[in-house]
């Protein structure tokens, strides 16, 4: 009996994804947001083999020319090169689990060139705009109590100054902050990559974390996460941060993502000299290449002084 492809993702891909390889959840999620899109759009393909190179270029198809609704009710048509290639390297995963387990004969997407991304467009915020968010957040926003106040300040001075992804910042624990010792542990169950790594705190984020745990104390907040829902009863989830930054851009009037504070992390190390080396463990990549990207990203005034001091007479 051929069996249906929403069965074979949910009940066969996703439990060995998530218990035998032990993938992250952040990866999990984006297969399951990848593979739903991918029903959505092309309801005909129901059967393994249904899955064809033409239907899949279709797809990539429906996906530019779709209207979607985004910010306050406006439309939108087409989707950023980066956005191509987060589908097509999604379900290329299950595609390619697939064909493993002989449900289809080939890969399409093997037959098919991967959208290489330029990574110009790792727009990183100006410090402008990083101070009117911060000022939104301490200042302008009332929000249902001083608590949750100190704990918005804390996530984005923790995302601004360790660079943490989003499942990162949200998957801390109390126990993962070090003060003694001024660390910051990002554990492998948590990490895109897999990868644990322990982070230096700074100045900043010490005093800021000291205010909150103090707090917390007082409040006699029990949870094991280190950031907690308005209800104080769990960790703060993906539904809560959203409506958290939602809340900030619409009162701010900055158009931001939270990945952009780890462009801004990482660009602002590099500006300041930081060793490609030591950049690529503070982010976590596997890969030196993924650190490299940053590198395309530096402002051209922020060159000029060291081509200034090119010269014939210094050169080596």
């Amino acid at each position: 009996m051929i069996r249906r492809l929403e069965e074979l993702f949910t009940e066969e891909f996703l439990p060995e994804c998530r218990y035998a390889r032990k993938v992250s959840d952040v990866s999990i999620r984006g297969y399951k947001s990848a593979f739903e899109l991918f029903e959505k759009i092309m309801p005909e393909v129901i059967y393994p083999d249904n899955i064809t190179k033409n239907g899949m270029v279709d797809f990539f198809k429906k996906l530019d020319t779709r209207k979607r609704i985004v910010g306050k009710g406006r439309e939108k048509i087409g989707v950023k090169k980066s956005t191509v290639a987060t589908y097509w390297s999604k379900l290329n995963s299950f595609f390619t689990w697939l064909k493993k387990n002989e449900h289809i004969n080939c890969n399409p997407l093997k037959e098919m060139e991967y959208p290489r991304v330029d990574y110009l467009d790792r727009k990183f915020l100006q410090k402008k705009q990083v101070e009117r968010i911060f000022n939104t957040l301490d200042f302008v926003i009332h929000w249902k109590n001083d608590f949750i106040r100190k704990r918005n300040i804390l996530m984005f001075t923790i995302l601004l100054t360790c660079g943490l992804r989003k499942g990162e910042l949200l998957g801390l624990k109390n126990r993962d902050i070090d003060l003694e010792r001024r660390y910051l542990t990002v554990r492998a169950e948590t990490s895109k990559s897999r990868m644990q790594r322990v982070l230096p705190l700074n100045t900043l984020a010490i005093s800021k974390i000291k205010d909150y745990f103090n707090d917390k104390r007082k409040m006699g907040v029990d949870s094991e996460y280190l950031f907690v829902s308005d209800d104080r009863g769990s960790g703060l989830g993906y539904d809560g941060i959203k409506h958290l930054v939602e809340k900030v851009k619409e009162v701010s009037g900055i158009n931001f993502h939270l990945h952009q504070f780890r462009h801004t992390f990482a660009v602002n190390l590099l500006m300041a000299k930081t060793d490609i080396l030591k950049l690529k463990q503070l982010l976590g990549h596997r890969d030196i290449r993924m650190t490299a990207a940053y590198v395309r990203c530096l402002p051209t005034e922020e060159m000029r002084d060291d081509v200034e001091a090119l010269s014939i007479d210094n050169l080596i």
